[in-house]
């Protein structure tokens, strides 16, 4: 039989990697047992989690349901993480909440159609993102600028649970003004529901202290539930649920006409980033004896869970750190605990809506209020304050910036700080001139304890970031200025280039202007250690191999040094070498 051409062959492997099912690839029925314990664990956790988080979009409960039911079905089919639970989350809920109740009022069938339609949108940019392999653009967003999201929207989630937690009525608008009329209805306070509300936000905070899989919000709502029907509390202005209707969701295209859809273009595009950024974190975070994790696979798979729940009337969803660990803490083995999940959940939302009816709004506030303290990052907070005081005040400006402007506006601004903090990290670097290590052809940085050696006549110097039209200045007035430092000494000059993995049009010809710089200083120019393949492309597209010559272009400076060390120069100069 004819083998298979490597192309054809490539091409053939490539296709089964995309295969529906992959995280439940080598399933055994010894795993049952891991993945049932688990799934009911998630359902547990994931039932209050997911009403209270619809309850913060401004959707009925059961539409929380099938938001949980789409991601978990479609991540099991498509994703590749075997512990990663998608559903509605609190990250992005307040993100497109409030700028659909912009372009709609809040639960009315338009902002319904709208949140529908954006879950489209946000599954089909999160999919092709996968597809086409763009996982790096889950690193634009810095560690800080994520930490001041993350902050900001906590402060969101706070203030809207304000009112559901004291009893008081439902404000909406800028978060500063309503954070004023919650102050001035302080004495209108429901103590009922605020005990109910703190006593639930208790009992998940100690839950959680003790173990991460104790179910402390089902059981904080239980409990809330029986109080209210025990005492009576409906009569004493506790506000409850009601009864939810049962039934399955039924699948349709939402109605939005084309202005809606341009409306909501800039939007989609911001929380797919916020959603590609919390789902490669999870993804990497949580990695079950499987390699390393499929970036790209995952997307893949929270984008169709996106796209379902659009399908389905619900709102766009995301990866969840905390029910992922839920999974992976449990003994889940594979995504079967996911569809688990998702049976009991579609059970209770089909045949359990009475079941309901008695739940006080408080109790859901209490977990959110949980939620949000949760995604405060502390720990980081500290950190960064400690070791890194500039990139604190990134944390303070993007956080501010959630806060005080229109939610989609401060994650913009998030993203671009980010942006920019990369971009001017980049603009710092200035050459350095490297000094020999003692008995050794080891160039390095000077530094203590070890003081280097310099040799006559011999400037290494290095740059350690990628050459770019941000720092290509900056690159040739800082090697002019180590070249003429020398007093017309120097000889011979050495770029060692092992930290230049690229080279751009502006930064090539600030390094031709430098070369001959160099030469107009009666020196050598030669470059040692260029060991980025798009690098040394460029020396060949830009001219600049020509320009040096082949014969001076080296794997390490030590060899340069050899090859072209003044004593050497002096016998090529007799031999006629240019």
């Amino acid at each position: 039989m004819d083998q298979i051409p490597q192309a054809k062959a490539a091409s053939i492997v490539n296709w089964r990697s995309w295969l529906p099912l992959r995280a439940l690839s080598g399933w055994q029925p010894r795993d049952l047992n891991g993945d049932l314990i688990a799934g009911l664990t998630l359902a547990a956790i994931a039932i209050p989690e997911q009403m209270a988080t619809a309850r913060l979009g401004g959707f009925a409960p059961e539409v929380g349901f099938f938001a949980f039911v789409a991601g978990s079905v479609a991540f099991a089919l498509f994703g590749a993480n075997r512990h990663l639970s998608a559903g509605a989350d609190s990250t992005i809920t307040p993100l497109f909440a409030g700028s659909l109740a912009l372009l709609a009022t809040s639960g009315s069938p338009h902002y319904l159609a709208l949140a529908a339609m954006l879950a489209l949108m946000v599954g089909l940019i999160v999919t092709l993102s996968g597809v086409f392999r763009l996982g790096w653009i889950a690193d634009l967003l810095s560690v800080p600028v994520t930490t001041g999201f993350l902050a900001g929207i906590a402060v969101h989630i706070i203030v809207s649970q304000m009112p559901g937690l004291l009893g008081l009525p439902s404000e909406s608008g800028e978060t500063l003004r309503r954070i004023s009329e919650i102050a001035g209805s302080l004495h209108l306070t429901n103590p009922w529901s605020l005990g109910l509300g703190l006593g639930v936000f208790a009992i998940v905070f100690c839950s959680e202290w003790i173990s991460a899989r104790i179910p402390g919000a089902l059981i904080g709502m239980v409990l809330a539930t029986l109080a209210v029907v025990v005492f009576g509390l409906r009569d004493r202005g506790v506000e409850v649920l009601g009864a939810l209707p049962n039934g399955l969701p039924r699948a349709y295209l939402p109605e939005a006409g084309l202005d809606d859809v341009q409306a909501l273009v800039p939007l989609a595009l911001l929380i797919s980033i916020v959603v590609m950024v919390q789902t490669a974190a999870t993804s990497r975070s949580f990695v079950p004896q499987q390699g390393d994790p499929d970036v790209n696979r995952d997307f893949v798979g929270v984008g169709a869970g996106s796209i379902a729940a659009g399908l389905l009337g619900a709102f766009a969803v995301n990866a969840s750190p905390p029910r992922t660990a839920i999974v992976s803490q449990s003994g889940g083995r594979s995504q079967l605990s996911g569809l688990i999940a998702a049976a009991i959940v579609l059970a209770l939302g089909a045949f359990g809506g009475g079941l309901l009816a008695n739940v006080p709004q408080a109790a859901l506030a209490g977990v959110l209020m949980f939620v949000a303290q949760h995604i405060l990052r502390w720990k980081v907070f500290a950190s960064v304050y400690q070791q890194a005081p500039v990139e604190f005040m990134l944390i303070l400006v993007t956080m501010a910036a959630i806060v005080v402007l229109p939610i989609e506006t401060g994650v913009a601004v998030g993203i671009g700080l980010s942006l920019l903090h990369g971009i001017w990290s980049a603009t710092r670097t200035l050459p350095i001139e490297l000094e020999q290590v003692p008995g050794t052809s080891v160039w390095w940085p000077p530094g203590k304890p070890t003081a280097g050696e310099q040799l006559p006549g011999v400037l290494v110097a290095a740059f350690q970031a990628p050459l770019s039209f941000v720092n290509a200045d900056r690159f040739k007035r800082g090697l002019c200025d180590l070249i003429d430092a020398r007093n017309e000494t120097v000889k011979l000059v050495v770029l060692e280039a092992s930290n230049i993995v690229e080279i751009d049009y502006t930064a090539a010809q600030a390094l031709i202007d430098t070369i001959l710089h160099c030469r107009k200083a009666g020196a050598v120019f030669a470059i040692a250690r260029l060991e980025s393949l798009r690098a040394q492309a460029a020396l060949a597209r830009f001219g600049i191999a020509d320009l040096i010559g082949p014969q001076r272009i080296f794997h390490s400076v030590d060899a340069a040094i050899k090859s072209l060390g003044p004593g050497k120069q002096q016998q090529q100069e007799q031999d006629g070498v240019p």
